[in-house]
């Protein structure tokens, strides 16, 4: 598939820290709001020592144009003995730059910025996205450069990988392999998504699967979840 043919042909990508989150797709839904929650759970991370390490997303977004859609983020951590506290804010731009079937691969951009609660640490990123799909089969990947910095460290770029091989059984089950590469990230596993019409007008969207470390400096496991309820 396209998503396999892009990891063998693309280098080692780096990134700060565990890059497991979610893939993105290059399309944008009009005129809709989204309230969103996605978490994740990476247990034994020998990088950051800790056993366990949860990060929450919140997130509001509304399509500002038939292209274009716009989310807010709150951004929770929780480690090891410690509760849940605020550790970042972010804004992200989600741009669709072909019609879904128009060119050989779908294509759009996404872009973030994000600053940590109470340290001056900003991250400037964007992403390419890519998606193909062959009958019931969709391929997708996210590759992504990020540019981090502020008085409380020290200027660097990183990149990243995300790549998604995904079976469309149904809208409300559609099984998926998902991969994730990064400087101390090297993952994959098995991910369920599905979709559930609540009404004309909405809808609720949910994903969950377990990343399995696939080498020393990646968590044993990162469980993560999703929820999008969409109006």
């Amino acid at each position: 598939m396209l998503a396999c043919l892009l990891l063998l042909q693309s280098p080692r990508l780096m990134a700060d820290g565990s890059v497991i989150d979610k893939v993105y797709h290059p399309y944008v839904e009009q005129l809709e709001w989204e309230l969103e929650w996605r978490a994740t759970l990476a247990d034994e991370d020998p990088p950051s020592g800790e056993e366990r390490l949860q990060l929450h997303r919140l997130g509001l977004g509304r399509a500002v144009s038939e292209y274009v859609f716009v989310e807010a983020y709150l951004i929770g951590e929780q480690s090891a003995g410690e509760g849940l506290g605020l550790e970042a804010y972010e804004i992200e731009m989600l741009w669709q730059l072909s019609e879904q079937g128009e060119h050989i691969v779908d294509y759009g951009l996404l872009f973030e910025l994000e600053k940590e609660h109470n340290r001056d640490i900003w991250e400037a990123s964007t992403a390419v996205l890519l998606e193909k799909e062959f009958g019931r089969f969709s391929a997708t990947a996210n590759l992504g450069l990020t540019f981090e910095g502020g008085s409380d460290i020290a200027d660097e770029w990183e990149t990243a990988l995300a790549l998604q091989g995904r079976y469309r059984y149904s809208p409300r089950f559609e099984p998926a392999l998902e991969m994730y590469s990064g400087e101390d990230t090297l993952g994959a596993g098995p991910v369920l998504l599905g979709l559930e019409r609540l009404g004309p007008l909405s809808a609720l969207k949910w994903q969950a699967g377990v990343i399995f470390g696939l080498d020393d400096t990646t968590a044993d496991y990162t469980v993560r979840a999703l929820l999008e309820y969409e109006f």
